[in-house]
């Protein structure tokens, strides 16, 4: 059995990795996702959350929002809407970003500019976390 697989991270704005890795970590619309190499043929949608993957031996990080991914035994793709790695992330346009979406929250919305409001909120918080968590 293959000790890596083929990973390729495609954001909207550029090729974010690719490479081999050894391990896969992603968030998935019903939870965590583990990938090795040799894992099922998979398909599914990604919520914004938080990837790590493992190249070399050591943890990488980044936030990641909403996208998809394709598994195969060899090779995994992400397409997604944004990545970033935690020292790319802007803290200050962040705490910015957060702080809009949680005032219009407080404001009189339609459903759709209510899901819209929830999913920027969501990105800008995701953002933070995976900036303190792992940027030093």
């Amino acid at each position: 059995m293959a000790k890596t697989f083929y990973l390729e991270i495609i954001a909207t704005d550029r090729v974010f990795f690719k490479g081999d890795t050894e391990h896969l970590v992603i968030t998935a619309v019903d939870g965590l996702l583990g990938i090795l190499p040799g894992h099922e043929p998979l398909v599914t949608s990604l919520p914004t959350g938080e990837l790590k993957y493992m190249v070399n031996g050591k943890w990488r990080y980044a936030a990641i929002s909403e996208g998809f991914i394709q598994i195969m035994p060899d090779k995994a793709v992400i397409l997604a809407d944004s990545c970033e790695l935690p020292e790319e992330i802007d803290i200050k346009r962040a705490e910015e970003a957060r702080e809009r979406a949680e005032e219009q929250m407080r404001q009189k919305q339609s459903i759709r500019e209510y899901y819209e409001t929830q999913a920027a909120l969501n990105r800008a918080i995701n953002r933070l976390k995976i900036s303190q968590k792992h940027f030093k």
